[in-house]
């Protein structure tokens, strides 16, 4: 007497399997964004960094007490080699908050506007970025001095 058969042969599962694994193939793409998700992750290590060589540069003018060895006051501190500019509250400038940071032109777009770093490879540059405001100070008695800022813009990327 033959038995009825059950079940799934097995070419009927190697087909589910590959028909599976082609479905895969072309929705993985669509819902994992994984050059993007790395372009943000980059840029927020941009701002961490230029967060940190920020304060480093302002505690070094501190300890200098906003003065060279002449008495005259700093322009400029030597970071890791780098000449590193400030201005008057002792924070790096819009310019010297690259080299403090050392951000690489060959790996971000820096030249386009002063103080932005834009990613490499961004589908929306003006979204995909990190912007670097210099710190600022009131005309009042005393000033209130506002530190530098850094926004970061992750929804192009």
């Amino acid at each position: 007497m033959k038995r009825q058969q059950s079940g799934f042969t097995l070419i009927e599962l190697i087909m589910v399997i590959v028909i599976l694994g082609i479905l895969a193939a072309f929705a993985l793409p669509r819902f994992a964004n994984l050059g993007g998700d790395a372009r943000a992750a980059t840029l927020q290590g941009v701002a961490a960094s230029m967060k940190s060589a920020s304060a480093i540069v302002h505690s070094a003018w501190l300890a200098k007490n906003g003065v060279d060895g002449s008495g005259d006051p700093l322009t400029a501190i030597e970071l890791e080699g780098a000449s590193v500019a400030v201005d008057g509250l002792g924070y790096p400038t819009v310019a010297g908050i690259l080299a403090a940071a050392q951000v690489s032109s060959t790996e971000f777009d820096t030249a386009t506007t002063p103080g932005v770093v834009i990613a490499n490879g961004a589908a929306d540059g003006a979204n995909c970025r990190v912007t670097y405001t210099a710190a600022s100070a009131t005309t009042a008695t005393p000033p209130v001095v506002t530190p530098p800022q850094v926004a970061v813009l992750t929804s192009g990327c």
